[in-house]
């Protein structure tokens, strides 16, 4: 099991509508092949506080949003659904513990998860880049 709210207090959980609805149904749809992949981003929604997308914060990293992480060495990701992901260039899927951790989190925000093998891991978010027109919930 994963556990990617660590330092997230439950009421900083923001999700704009559109993510919501589209993450919600991804998870349940996964729910019965992969439970372990599921249940914590099927845990996120359930707590999150929703939005309108036109509303969502800037400093608030949503599906599409490219966010630069302070950890080991600093690294800049984009959130993606599981089809767009792609190591090679840095392209996170939402349904891996990393992405989880994410989904919602803020600027100076230090999120923990834990990786695939159980090693617990955190990163502080520097810069939140809000998505492209046209790629938030691709």
């Amino acid at each position: 099991m994963q556990h990617a709210t660590g330092l997230r207090p439950p009421s900083r959980l923001l999700v704009s509508d559109a993510d919501h609805h589209r993450l919600t149904g991804l998870a349940r749809a996964s729910l019965d092949r992969v439970p372990e992949t599921a249940e914590e981003p099927l845990s996120e929604m359930d707590r999150a506080i929703v939005t309108a997308a036109a509303s969502m914060p800037a400093n608030v990293v949503r599906m599409g949003s490219t966010v630069t992480i302070r950890n080991d060495g600093g690294e800049r990701i984009t959130l993606v659904y599981p089809g767009d992901a792609d190591i090679s260039e840095n392209r996170i899927s939402v349904l891996t513990p990393l992405g989880t951790a994410l989904i919602g989190a803020t600027i100076g925000q230090t999120v923990r998860w834990s990786s695939r093998g159980g090693r617990e891991l955190s990163a502080t978010i520097e810069v939140v880049d809000a998505p492209a027109c046209g790629r938030e919930g691709s």
